[in-house]
């Protein structure tokens, strides 16, 4: 309910644009998709009857098809390389390639005997207990491995987690569908409040691949930014839920559907890593839950990396790896100028089960990529997949377009492409 309301706040008041509505009015929905999903997972759909029967996703879904009509795409894309896209203001840009960052930290978190922060969660519950505005309130975690499980609600805005470097700083938990958790409560860390950022830390669910879905990183936080991160798991790894994400020089380790969500995502500059399954298995790289075609959300990976982890390279001629299959009706996933290795199917993508779901309605896409995965002879003939060759058809996918970068990403100091 919080996307409805900030809506159509600021649609009265003209504080926002037609992208951010499309945007908040597609992550309300998402959510809605996700609570009933939960529900069903613990069967509890009782419980959910009365949101459904008031057809409220009904009315969120012929409002986001109204202001699609009043959804004026900037088209303006820069011809040049940016180090952020402009949604990153010039201070947390410094923060974000700055050395110097780890001394401006408003809290230390340390395993060592006497520190006053010894938990993350304690560092958060410090940041909820003052009045720190809507300033950047930076948590500088010290190399370690923290087994907890750490929620960041709507109320903590501009939280930074900094971390020594992604083989130092870890934050690990192994909840699972397995162990009776939703796939959403699954998160080692779920973040909701906006304009998070992680630099240089690892996200870790240990759960393993006879868990079923195990989430090590659960993300609904709108203008947010991954920096020389590493996120680790098996099944469901991943979890970009909803809003505008952006994840630069990142690591993602999985097996099955380990990047998913309805987010409006982009990929820049990762290495995407497809680990052994259980026998029998299949990887499936990506599972994007876009579920309604005015959503203005979509997977992209970018000058990215699709390669096999140390543990399928053995075995990578009896696994099948796919770059995706379709969560959902109308599901968005684009691969540009990617090197894709060898382990990765000729097909390229693969259906949902044994059926045809969303093969007329998905959109998945592959722009200039190259490597011995890339080649495109073989893929599927779906009416929803293409061969991307026109870069106009590609630009709805980069950051400039895709996630509105240039108007926040700069604010960060993360470095970015805006365009192709």
């Amino acid at each position: 309910m919080v996307q409805l309301n900030e809506t159509l706040i600021g649609l009265k008041t003209r504080k926002i644009t037609d992208f951010v509505a499309q945007t908040w009015l597609s992550s309300a929905l998402t959510n809605l998709q996700v609570c009933f999903s939960g529900s069903s997972e613990l069967n509890l759909t009782e419980f959910v009857s009365p949101i459904k029967t008031s057809n409220l996703t009904e009315m969120i879904s012929n409002t986001l098809a109204i202001n699609d009509k009043f959804f004026l795409k900037n088209t303006q894309v820069s011809d040049h390389n940016e180090d952020f896209p402009l949604w990153v203001t010039k201070k947390d840009r410094k923060l974000l390639v700055s050395e110097s960052i780890y001394s401006r930290a408003n809290v230390t978190v340390s395993q060592a005997k006497g520190s006053k922060f010894r938990t993350i969660r304690s560092a958060l519950d410090y940041a909820s207990s003052i009045n720190r505005g809507e300033g950047r309130f930076i948590i500088y975690i010290k190399r370690g491995v923290y087994r907890e499980n750490i929620e960041i609600g709507y109320d903590l805005k501009n939280i930074m987690f900094l971390g020594d470097g992604l083989r130092y700083t870890v934050i690990t938990g192994d909840r699972s569908v397995a162990a009776g958790f939703t796939t959403y409560s699954t998160a080692t860390v779920g973040v909701d409040g906006t304009g998070f950022i992680a630099r240089g830390i690892t996200f870790r669910n240990t759960a393993g691949p006879e868990k079923a879905q195990a989430v090590a990183f659960r993300s609904a936080s709108d203008l947010s930014v991954y920096y020389a991160c590493s996120f680790e798991g098996y099944q469901d790894t991943l979890f970009a839920l909803s809003q505008r994400q952006f994840y630069k020089l990142c690591y993602v380790y999985g097996t099955i559907d380990f990047i998913f969500g309805n987010a409006a995502v982009v990929f820049q500059n990762c290495m995407i890593l497809a680990r052994k399954p259980l026998p029998g298995q299949a990887n499936m790289i990506t599972a994007q839950g876009r579920g309604d075609p005015f959503q203005n959300t979509g997977i992209s990976i970018h000058n990215s990396r699709v390669m096999a982890a140390p543990d399928l390279k053995p075995v990578v001629g009896s696994v099948r790896t796919y770059l995706g299959r379709p969560w959902q009706e109308y599901s968005r996933t684009v691969y540009m100028k990617t090197f894709i290795d060898s382990h990765v199917s000729p097909q390229g993508w693969s259906p949902w089960g044994i059926t045809d779901f969303a093969f007329k309605t998905l959109y998945y896409g592959e722009y200039g990529c190259y490597g011995p995965g890339s080649a495109t002879q073989n893929r599927v003939t779906w009416p929803g997949y293409h061969v991307i060759k026109s870069p106009s058809e590609a630009l709805p996918f980069t950051v400039d377009r895709l996630i509105s970068g240039r108007a926040w990403l700069r604010a960060t100091g993360v470095p970015f492409i805006a365009g192709l």
